[in-house]
């Protein structure tokens, strides 16, 4: 009897302990998870996003008055200047980007005209030219910063689908041709094209790399070389060799 008296009270005692070490452990548990709660919400504080008002259309219409209307403030060779092209190479551009759904003028749900197509290709002319930041036009051309860099993006990859087949391709026998008999005309027989190159900026070069990528300007840069006829039909381009 007293055996079956001590069995009897050493389970209950494991049960009881077994218990309470379950309810410290979930008490613990718990604890800790209302703790990291609390750290993750106090880290990472809900933003209201701010709505600014941009009045895009006043930049469409001062774009236009400046450069497009039939009187323009600017003269053709400020155009060429800070377009880097000509007025009618841009337009051309701008009407091939036109059939690009991102490109096109759009109405909202209060039938309000969006950004116009010349606002978003100046934009992202004005970013590939200069090197801006992304929101460097928004005062003048009234576009965000987000908006800006989708600008550019499908700038890019616009400029590729809708010029790539016909300037972005291997010459044939009859371009080197044609090319040739241009190059002696203006007199440089023998000449396919011109090249020329542009640095770019490399943020994130790495420490053993920077020396041997580091010019005049003191920063490491990747070097693009471009070979292009006289109409801007590129046959050659390459980076530099040691990227590739």
């Amino acid at each position: 009897m007293a055996s079956s008296s001590n069995y009897n009270f050493e389970e209950a005692l494991d049960e009881e302990l077994s218990n309470a070490l379950s309810n410290a452990f979930q008490q613990a548990l718990d604890n800790s998870l209302d703790s990291f709660g609390d750290r993750q919400q106090a880290a990472k504080p809900r933003k209201k996003r701010v709505h600014i008002e941009r009045n895009r259309e006043e930049g469409h219409i001062q774009l236009w008055n400046d450069y497009f209307a039939e009187n323009p403030t600017f003269p053709p060779n400020l155009f060429r200047r800070r377009f880097r092209m000509n007025k009618p190479l841009f337009m051309r551009v701008v009407d091939r980007l036109s059939t690009i759904p991102f490109f096109q003028q759009k109405r909202d749900a209060t039938g309000r005209n969006g950004l116009s197509t010349l606002q978003k290709c100046t934009a992202a002319i004005r970013m590939l030219a200069y090197g801006l930041a992304a929101d460097a036009v928004d005062e003048y051309l009234r576009i965000g910063a987000t908006t800006s860099m989708k600008c550019m993006e499908h700038f890019v990859d616009g400029i590729i689908y809708c010029f790539g087949d016909e300037y972005l391709r291997q010459p044939t026998a009859e371009d080197l041709q044609r090319l040739l008999v241009i190059g002696e005309i203006r007199g440089f027989p023998g000449m396919m094209g011109s090249i020329d190159c542009m640095h770019w900026e490399w943020k994130n070069c790495p420490t053993s790399w920077k020396g041997q990528y580091t010019r005049a300007s003191g920063k490491p840069t990747i070097v693009l070389e471009a070979v292009a006829s006289q109409d801007l039909w590129i046959w050659h381009a390459f980076l530099d060799r040691q990227v590739l």
